[in-house]
């Protein structure tokens, strides 16, 4: 089966059309090759690609014959990713959220100023 459609029949990508363009952008590698969207996969390849900010590694175990439902993922493949990986990933979402909560909008003239002032008090840390 093709590493385009692979990858959509997992659901690690929501359209074929998704995974071309990363192929095209060399961000899908088989073993350590990199990967043109037509490139053949079998059991025991290992796949590693990038998306949303983590580099995902997984092990084909087996090739499924259309898209398959997200309770039956994990009989065709692996997800050989580091644990610590994931938790890097929600510390990076926790320190975005820390100053502004999602969907608060611009910042008000206020907060303007605190981030200037903020910003003032490192440059005058810096010149002593």
């Amino acid at each position: 089966m093709r590493i385009d459609k692979y990858l959509w029949c997992v659901r690690y990508y929501k359209t074929r059309n998704m995974v071309t363009e990363a192929c095209k952008k060399n961000q899908i590698t088989v073993n350590g090759l990199v990967a043109k969207p037509s490139k053949e996969v079998f059991p025991t390849d290992k796949i590693t690609f990038r998306k949303d900010q983590i580099t995902q590694i997984i092990t084909v175990l087996d090739i499924p014959e259309s898209r398959v439902g997200a309770k039956l993922v994990d009989i065709y493949r692996r997800n050989d990713t580091p644990p610590e990986v994931y938790q890097h990933l929600e510390l990076l979402k926790l320190s975005k959220e820390h100053y502004r909560k999602t969907g608060t909008g611009r910042p008000t003239k206020k907060d303007r100023r605190d981030i200037d002032e903020f910003g003032n008090a490192i440059e005058d840390d810096d010149e002593e």
